[in-house]
Order: structure tokens, then C-alpha cells, then sequence
């Protein structure tokens, strides 16, 4: 092929010089778009994203937060997996998490469902179905924990008075994983409720006239239209339950203390790293706990995400 001849050259200069042109004047206008969105960023980078890599990095080291950090590879997960008290942990999780999930979603669909139905008064009911989620986890904890006392508590006198027997809320195994699962259910319900309803009103109102009139049921139109068309909030809700669930520390850690309670039946996996981290000061250790327990909580959101939207097609 023939060079290019110098009017074309010209022309292809001239067309990259009044493109940077361009974009330097884009760039200069949306500079005001970006200085407003830098602090988000700025923040995230400092708080977010460099602590979580130092702890990658901390997790293949020996510290206690004083001394030389000691490089010594593997050796943190490897014990971490080999402990009997995390592998304890991660099933107090999971049952904590499937004793408080399942009601919590059902009961808030039930909710949500109701309260739409309602004509006067929703937005007094929305009010005080939010008010668990914004009060102080700590004062929750400290209430409910009034209320699970084995002689004087209030549940238990309530039992007692209509002549059934008294439970052990915070020394029993699955008192303990039941009282926390009450508390978590008691503060989510409502938060996710309000998520339903908001899914529920996005669903136009003439699939549900055109269902009737072709004879369709109660049951079938939840079944088939309600259902697959709150598909994406259940999934989001799912997936901040699941999250949730798998990160719970300030109920045990505020009701049971550090160790979990009797026997650590209440120690989550949270709360086992906290201990490890912040009480028995093995900084490394803990660093690996919580990459553990964030590869442990991926898989798991996977899991849900595709029981979830089986069946999609």
C-alpha cells in the first residue's frame, strides 16, 4: 500500500487534535460531578479496601499487635480449619441462621402481604414494623436478656403462670440458639416486610383483575404471579439475610459474652474471630478467620442465589 498523502495526514492530525480538545472540555465540565463523588471513594479506599488487604496480608503472619510480624504461610488457616471450637462456631451459625431466616422471610411476606391489603392507617403500620431495625442492637439485647432470666424472667414467669414448665433460655443448647434466633427475627421482620410491600405494589394490578376473570384462585395467583414477579426482592432479601445471619455478633456477643455462653453453644463465627483478634490479641489469626469466614459466606450466598432463581426460565 501507498503512504498516505500529507491533505490526509493533515486531516487525521487535525480530527486527534480537536478529539483531546473534547475531552479536555468534557473532562473540565464533569470535574464538579467528580469532586462530588471523590469523598465516597476517598473514604472507602481508607476504611474499606487497605484494611482489607492488610488483613490478606496479616493472615500469613504471626502478631499480637506489638511485636515483629513473623511470615509463617499457611499455618493460620491450617489450624483454623483444624479447630474443633471454629468448626463449632460455623454450626452455631448455620443453625442460628436457619432457625431465624426462615420464619423471618415467611413472617415478613405474610406481613407485607396484609398490610397492602390495607386501604387506612399503612403508614402508621410501615412506622412501627421499622422501629425494631432502627433501634440499638445493644439495648434489644440487654431487654430480651431481662426477658430470658431463668427464675424472674418475664417469659418464663408467663409460663410458669399458666402451669408450664420454665425455660432454661441461657444455659440450655437450643434455648440459647433460640433465644437468639427471637431477637433476629424480632428486628428484621419488619425491615423486610416493608421490602415485600414495596415489591408487591411494583406488580401492576391488571394481572391480578385479568387472573380472576380467567377463574384463577387465591393460591394460584400468589403461586404464579405474585411469587415469580417478587422473585428479585426475595433474592435480595435472601442475600442480606444470608449476610446478616452469617456475620451475627452483637446478640451473642452482648447476651453470652465473648466465649459464647454455657459449652460455646452460642458463639458464632464473628464472635469466635473477635475473641481470637481483640481478647486473645492473635491479630494473623483472626485475620485468617475472617478470610475463612468471607470464602465461607460467598460459597453460601451462591448456594442461595441459585435455590433462589431455580426454576427462572
Amino acid at each position: 500500500m501507498g503512504s498516505l498523502s500529507p491533505v490526509a495526514t493533515t486531516m487525521s492530525g487535525s480530527k486527534s487534535s480537536a478529539g483531546a480538545t473534547t475531552a479536555r472540555k468534557n473532562f473540565k465540565r464533569y470535574i464538579p460531578m467528580y469532586l462530588s463523588v471523590a469523598p465516597f471513594f476517598i473514604l472507602y479506599l481508607v476504611f474499606g479496601l487497605l484494611p482489607s488487604l492488610f488483613t490478606l496480608y496479616l493472615s500469613f503472619q504471626k502478631w499480637d499487635g506489638i511485636g515483629e510480624m513473623k511470615f509463617i504461610g499457611l499455618n493460620n488457616f491450617i489450624f483454623a480449619l483444624t479447630d474443633p471450637k471454629f468448626g463449632k462456631s460455623i454450626i452455631n451459625t448455620f443453625l442460628i441462621w436457619f432457625m431465624s431466616t426462615i420464619p423471618m422471610l415467611f413472617l415478613a411476606l405474610l406481613m407485607a402481604f396484609l398490610l397492602n391489603q390495607r386501604k387506612k392507617s399503612k403508614f402508621l403500620y410501615q412506622v412501627a414494623f421499622f422501629l425494631p431495625y432502627v433501634t440499638s442492637i445493644v439495648a434489644i439485647t440487654l431487654i430480651f436478656n431481662s426477658f430470658y432470666g431463668s427464675e424472674y424472667g418475664l417469659i418464663n414467669v408467663i409460663l410458669r403462670a399458666i402451669h408450664l414448665p420454665g425455660i432454661e433460655w441461657l444455659s440450655d443448647p437450643w434455648g440459647i440458639k433460640w433465644s437468639i434466633a427471637i431477637m433476629v427475627i424480632w428486628r428484621w421482620t419488619g425491615y423486610n416486610a416493608l421490602i415485600y410491600m414495596a415489591g408487591l405494589q411494583s406488580i401492576p394490578t391488571e394481572l391480578y383483575e385479568a387472573a380472576r376473570i380467567d377463574g384463577a384462585s387465591t393460591k394460584d395467583i400468589f403461586f404464579h404471579i405474585t411469587l415469580p414477579l417478587l422473585r428479585p426482592v426475595i433474592l435480595f432479601t435472601v442475600i442480606s439475610s444470608t449476610i446478616g445471619g452469617m456475620t451475627l455478633f452483637t446478640e451473642p456477643q452482648v447476651m453470652l459474652g465473648n466465649g459464647g455462653g454455657p459449652a460455646a453453644e452460642g458463639l458464632t463465627m464473628s464472635l469466635y474471630q473477635y475473641g481470637q483478634a481483640f481478647v486473645s490479641f492473635r491479630y494473623g489469626y483472626g485475620a485468617a478467620v475472617s478470610w475463612l469466614i468471607f470464602l465461607i459466606l460467598l460459597v453460601f450466598t451462591f448456594i442461595n442465589w441459585k435455590v433462589v432463581n431455580r426454576g427462572d426460565r
